[in-house]
């Protein structure tokens, strides 16, 4: 009995791969270039539409807000990167008590000595909740690192200097919003709403890509930040120019208006912490409470922030935490502004 072989047919040879060509994308240079060039060919026109009284008035204070908050957001980014790629994250937990309770406000008065931008305080909390640090005592200090940082407060007294309980009371709402927060998540808060790549551990940088870590985390945070920082300097400018007085006159005279119209305008807003003191101090017309709630809602919970926790730990973390973190910054703003400034 034979068996027939088939023949198997050659594979035919591979000719050479060929890649397709990158597409390519315009460039923030490029752009700014071609902006650039038509100012340079509209000159004449551009120098008779801003020759109104209400667009120089709107160019001095976006011009002064941002020149003003600069040194301050550059100093936070520098700050923030260096602890992004040189503090470990496990030394934080070596200092923290055993007892959650205790340690959620520890953590809390730990952002005094590591301030960090809102920006960066989302992945630094990530990395505590990596090293084992309890979910609450990271949530406290991802409120309060960005509010009651050195960098900040110094910053909200040059931006208030006829004010000086505007720096107390910065401090005691944001850190009283942190504290809560912590302990209202370590009694309610549940495992399942974080997703488990947040809380998966990462390989420590190596001494060589440590510093890479701190250029990149640095640039990046600048370049987001400094993007806010223009939003809410434009934004202060509009208020100033477009809104008549006479409304700012009345939403001041209403106390509780003022309250939840400056609580929404921060979250929309979503400034970096070191420079929304000098947008609010810009708004004029308006008490300082609402200012004051303006201060301590922006660097716990904005849309910026949201979509920034939504995208490190899930969805239905961020739809529980941002709305609470809303409600509890306000009323904690509230207190210390009726404690420190006597409700003006």
């Amino acid at each position: 009995m034979s068996t027939q072989v088939e023949a198997q047919p050659e594979p035919e040879e591979a000719g050479p791969e060929v890649k397709p060509e990158p597409k390519r994308r315009v460039t923030s240079l490029e752009v700014l270039c071609a902006v650039l060039v038509v100012a340079l060919l509209a000159q004449g026109r551009l120098v008779d539409w801003l020759d109104v009284p209400a667009i120089q008035t709107g160019a001095t204070i976006f011009v002064a807000v941002c020149v003003q908050a600069l040194p301050f957001l550059v100093l936070g980014v520098l700050i923030s990167g260096a602890i992004a790629a040189f503090v470990p994250a496990s030394v934080l937990n070596r200092l923290l008590p055993k007892r959650e309770s205790l340690a959620v406000p520890v953590a809390g008065m730990a952002g005094v000595a590591l301030p960090t931008c809102e920006c960066a305080a989302v992945p630094v909390a990530r990395r505590l909740m990596q090293q084992g640090v309890p979910t609450s005592v990271a949530l406290a200090f991802l409120l309060a690192a960005p509010a009651v940082n050195p960098v900040v407060l110094v910053a909200t007294n040059v931006a208030f200097p006829n004010s000086p309980g505007m720096v107390a009371a910065r401090l005691v709402g944001s850190l009283a919003t942190a504290i809560v927060m912590g302990w209202l998540w370590a009694r309610f808060g549940k495992a399942e709403w974080i997703i488990e790549r947040a809380l998966r551990r990462l390989p420590e940088p190596d001494g060589r890509s440590r510093w890479r870590l701190f250029f990149e985390t640095s640039r990046a945070d600048l370049v987001d930040a400094g993007g806010f920082l223009v939003l809410g300097g434009l934004t202060a400018a509009v208020l100033n120019v477009v809104i008549p007085r006479s409304w700012v006159d009345t939403l001041g005279e209403q106390i509780v208006v003022g309250v939840i119209v400056m609580a929404l305008l921060a979250v929309v807003l979503a400034l970096c912490s070191e420079a929304d003191a000098f947008v609010a101090a810009s708004i004029s017309g308006m008490p300082l409470l609402p200012k004051l709630v303006f201060l301590v809602v922006g660097p716990a919970i904005d849309v910026k922030l949201f979509a920034l926790q939504a995208g490190t730990f899930g969805r239905a973390f961020a739809i529980r935490f941002g709305p609470a973190t809303l409600v509890v910054a306000t009323a904690c703003a509230v207190l210390s502004g009726l404690i420190f400034l006597g409700g003006a």
